[in-house]
């Protein structure tokens, strides 16, 4: 895992669709919807078809071969 790069994030949760474009896998909200509808996206190795699937610190996203772990913002950040 030490190899997957790490997506801050100043929630709690983020949608899922949200989170692709902050990671910059994604250009825009269209695009996301459109890789989520066509199963190209996991979440900690499953597909995942819901773009308002809330991700947390430690959870996993991968699409098109890209591995990206959110990861929660430190308090003094």
């Amino acid at each position: 895992m030490d190899d997957i790069d790490a997506v801050p994030i100043s929630d709690d949760s983020i949608r899922l669709g949200q989170f692709l474009k902050l990671a910059s896998l994604i250009d825009t909200g269209a695009d996301a919807k459109m890789v989520i509808a066509d199963g190209l996206v996991e979440v900690n190795g499953e597909t995942e078809t819901r773009r308002g699937r809330q991700l947390r610190d430690g959870d996993v996203v991968e699409i098109g071969g890209v591995s990206v772990r959110v990861a929660a913002q430190s308090p003094d950040a």
